[in-house]
């Protein structure tokens, strides 16, 4: 095994990416990324803080996130387990990553920016779900975004397995072996309920 220690050695592993790979990369919404936003329920949020780095999914009805103007975004935050892992990272260092998945298309957005946390009540009622408001928002300043080819959608056949995948523990089971005398039974039993009670 040979340890790589510089970006020359990674470098020369690889050819130059193709001239549309470097094309598609702007710093601000084009129409067709603007679009992409706009279309997407599912996002993965990368942050880092104090405690390292950190990747959060948020899911909403229809859109996830929202376009203030070309430059800026807006996650409501949603109703979550309130570790607030994400906000306290954002809190701490700025810095942030997004993916967008679209559910049947290939490929994906991404983005990279900064980003704070915001209070604002007038957003809160606008963005307001089932009479249910957000606390804050995640505001995003774009720094970079670009759209990812369809091979990894495509090599994983994300949106052609239609069915779920076979025995895989159920979150009962997961929060278990985590913590030994949980009671997983129980907790299995009045999930689907409970999440349903509270989406927002």
């Amino acid at each position: 095994m040979r340890i790589l220690t510089s970006q020359g050695e990674l470098d020369a592993l690889y050819d130059q990416p193709l001239e549309p790979a470097l094309a598609k990369e702007t710093d601000h919404l084009t129409s067709a990324y603007r679009a992409l936003v706009e279309a997407s329920p599912f996002v993965v949020v990368a942050t880092k803080g104090r405690g390292g780095l950190d990747c959060s999914p948020r899911g909403d009805k229809g859109q996830v996130v929202f376009v203030e103007d070309d430059y800026t975004l807006l996650l409501p935050d949603r109703r979550g387990n309130n570790r607030l892992d994400t906000l306290h990272n954002i809190v701490s260092c700025p810095d942030i990553g997004l993916i967008f998945l679209l559910p049947g298309k290939q490929e994906l957005l991404r983005v990279r920016g900064t980003a704070q946390v915001v209070v604002d009540d007038a957003l809160a009622q606008t963005y307001s779900v089932d009479g249910k408001q957000p606390k804050c928002f995640i505001k995003i300043a774009i720094g970079r975004v670009y759209f990812q080819c369809g091979r990894a959608v495509l090599r994983s056949g994300l949106w052609s397995n239609a069915s779920p995948v076979d025995g895989l523990p159920s979150a009962g089971q997961m929060l278990k072996q985590a913590s030994e005398d949980f009671d997983a039974e129980t907790y299995d039993a009045a999930l689907a309920e409970r999440q349903k009670g509270t989406l927002y």
